[in-house]
């Protein structure tokens, strides 16, 4: 139970540093947005210089606990705040990659849930929790692609590269994935693999 409370809060405490790195990064685009002009960095409440000191801070204590965890459950978090903050600036202007970047991400919560606790996890989890997190960042999209209407580029230079049909269709296409890898996981005799990675316990 501590192991799962202390990875919960590991975690809560890399997606904050994200989060303060990706609103450092799109500060000047978040002030055309109509809500995301009022966040801190974006509003000029909160000064840069202490966000990303608060950010290295942040990520330095929540990468040396999370070792202290477990070097498996180390390993896991280190590839999670590197992957997310290599989102903020290159891969999030890349169609596709972006939302695939975000599902990425949330696998890698679960991957690293399961080392934390050093238990096993099905590989139907996996497909379900990248299916699920790519369905919730497409709807994102489609969302503020419809929000922005024509300012949509100015905000977000990767919403020229979609339209709402293109979204519309691959919404589709993985929300019926999704069930259906639900449905397989479910009546699957053998959720669990026989062994845990060695190394994560």
């Amino acid at each position: 139970m501590r192991a799962a409370v202390a990875a919960f809060a590991i975690f809560c405490a890399l997606s904050s540093v994200v989060y303060l790195i990706n609103d450092v990064a799109d500060r000047d685009r978040d002030r055309q947005h109509p809500l995301k002009k009022h966040r801190p960095i974006a509003a000029g409440t909160l000064p840069v210089g202490v966000a990303l000191v608060t950010a290295a801070a942040l990520g330095t204590a929540a990468i040396t606990a999370a070792f202290l965890l477990g070097s498996g459950f180390g390993l896991v978090a280190t590839a999670y705040l590197a992957l997310m903050s290599f989102y903020s600036w290159p891969l999030k202007h890349i169609v596709i990659i972006d939302v695939l970047t975000i599902a990425i991400g949330f696998v890698l919560r679960a991957v690293g849930g399961a080392a934390a606790l050093g238990v096993v996890f099905s590989h139907w989890l996996l497909v379900c929790t990248i299916l699920g997190a790519l369905f919730v960042a497409l709807a994102k999209r489609r969302h503020e692609l419809t929000l922005l209407a024509d300012g949509a580029t100015s905000h977000r230079p990767i919403l020229g590269e979609y339209s709402a049909h293109l979204l519309d269709q691959m919404i589709a296409i993985v929300a019926a994935s999704t069930l259906i890898a639900y449905t397989f996981y479910t009546i699957s005799q053998r959720r669990w693999t026989s062994s845990a990675p060695s190394g994560w316990s």
